[in-house]
């Protein structure tokens, strides 16, 4: 029996596309100084702590093999030439090594594909930090995350400093099936579920999926349309066409301070980190257009977490299941506006949080996780069509994708080395010029920003915006 991509996987598989980055991953900032005995970071001793770790998550080491005609979903197989140095990779930082070189190079990784013809993963221990620290950061395609394979960086680091000794690896890689194996396994499948056989064939990868495309066309200008009028976003920038380069940037400020804000103002320290996305995006604003409407917002997507009503659907990957230690993203959400047309921060704060409150309880603001379309009718629509499709109806619902980490994350070590920063990185799918992430860990609230250089060439301007929207939420007798 193959092992078939599911539904979800093959969606976020088929989401390739120019403009897209189907990866996620994390950048871990480490001190090698400060190693506990026994511990230490180099090149070989990542290389060999990643071999121990990865056959916990046998995924890392197969690649997905595509059906001929589209006759079913892709499968996952091993990959016979596994190699894991081609996976790992160093790099090296520019002088002076500070943080505008470390998010330069960030971004460069990020615009470039992975390699499909590999497992879709790669990792670089960076060097050259200015203050003698080290980098490592992680790529990883969307499709790979589920219950048997976690982000990579859950595997790799630790939640004590002690370096233990990884269990012996003896993996050999299976026999990959013929392109006609693979054929008469997903023939024999569709007898039982001819429904879904036809689809694949007429909607997927196959050659009869061209027949549908003035169809297609005309459903996704209806969708659009219908979006518009019935809940589209603000008209943004943010929501423009884009390209494949990436930008990215990180900013972090106090836990503690946040708070202690929160504390002051009667709301949740959720509220203030969603007031200094607002700032930060008023800021923005303002440096490419002189005014801003008292009325105007920017639409967001964020995950429902403990936000949502009593009984809400939470038991999905992203809060309860296999991601919740790190990733925010994939799980029910909410759409709310974050008021950036407000200049006092007081008020924003309140505004922010009294929408938010509403929205997550509301049923016409709430989200399930993405899924494939039209689910509960057993038809599962792939390929290069299904997603452009996706991207089309998705469009309007909102400018700005939020991926916030459902719990803190407290001290972690890499093979002995304690984890001074830890950043999530989000998926930028098409249409999208800016994704957010944010995730507490230890005292610091981590802000990562990843955007469309063509849209955002001034992204790392968003790191001293972040600092100065915190500040402004501090009392005065508190501000810098």
């Amino acid at each position: 029996m193959v092992n078939r991509l599911t539904p979800r996987e093959a969606m976020y598989y088929f989401l390739d596309e120019a403009g897209s980055t189907v990866h996620v991953g994390t950048l871990v900032v480490i001190d090698p100084s400060a190693a506990v005995d026994g511990g230490g970071l180099d090149y070989q001793s990542l290389v060999g702590l990643t071999e121990g770790r990865i056959q916990l998550a046998p995924r890392y080491r197969q690649v997905v093999k595509q059906v001929v005609l589209g006759l079913a979903r892709p499968v996952w197989v091993d990959d016979p030439d596994f190699d894991i140095n081609f996976h790992i990779r160093r790099a090296g930082l520019p002088q002076p090594g500070g943080a505008e070189q470390l998010q330069d190079l960030v971004g460069r990784v990020l615009s470039r594909p992975l390699d499909h013809k590999r497992p879709l993963w790669e990792m670089y221990l960076i060097e050259g930090l200015a203050d003698g620290g080290m980098a490592v950061l992680t790529k990883t395609h969307r499709c790979m995350l589920g219950a048997k394979s976690p982000e990579l960086t859950q595997v790799l680091l630790d939640s004590d400093p002690s370096v233990g000794e990884a269990a012996e690896d003896l993996w050999m890689p299976q026999t990959t099936p013929s392109p006609v194996q693979l054929a008469v396994e997903a023939l024999t499948e569709g007898l039982t579920r001819p429904g879904e056989m036809v689809e694949n064939l007429v909607g997927g990868t196959g050659p009869v999926a061209g027949l549908r495309s003035l169809a297609q066309s005309s459903a996704a200008q209806v969708t659009e349309a219908i979006s518009q009028v019935a809940n589209a976003a603000p008209h943004s920038p943010l929501n423009r066409s884009t390209t494949s380069t990436r930008s990215f940037a990180v900013a972090s400020v106090s836990a503690s301070e946040a708070m202690r804000i929160a504390e002051h103002h009667g709301c949740t320290r959720g509220d203030v980190e969603l007031a200094i996305i607002t700032g930060v995006l008023r800021r923005w604003m303002l440096s490419f257009t002189e005014t801003l409407a008292a009325a105007d917002t920017v639409r967001v997507v964020l995950p429902l977490g403990e936000r949502g009503a009593e009984g809400a659907d939470t038991d999905v990957a992203g809060l309860d299941g296999p991601d919740a230690g790190w990733s925010g993203e994939d799980g029910p959400g909410f759409v709310t506006d974050l008021p950036v047309g407000e200049a006092n921060p007081s008020v924003v704060l309140a505004q922010v949080a009294g929408f938010a409150s509403r929205n997550a309880h509301s049923a016409t603001r709430q989200s399930r996780r993405l899924n494939p379309l039209l689910p509960d009718l057993g038809i599962v629509p792939f390929g290069d069509m299904a997603a452009r499709v996706f991207t089309s109806w998705n469009r309007h619902t909102y400018n700005l994708p939020i991926a916030v980490a459902p719990t803190p994350v407290s001290q972690r070590w890499l093979h002995g080395v304690p984890v001074r920063d830890l950043f999530l990185v989000p998926s930028l799918l098409a249409n999208r010029a800016l994704a957010i992430t944010v995730l507490t860990y230890t005292d610091r609230i981590e802000f990562a920003f990843l955007g469309d250089h063509g849209v955002l060439p001034d992204l790392p301007a968003l790191v001293d915006y972040t600092h100065d929207a915190f500040d402004e939420l501090r009392p005065p007798r508190e501000r810098r």
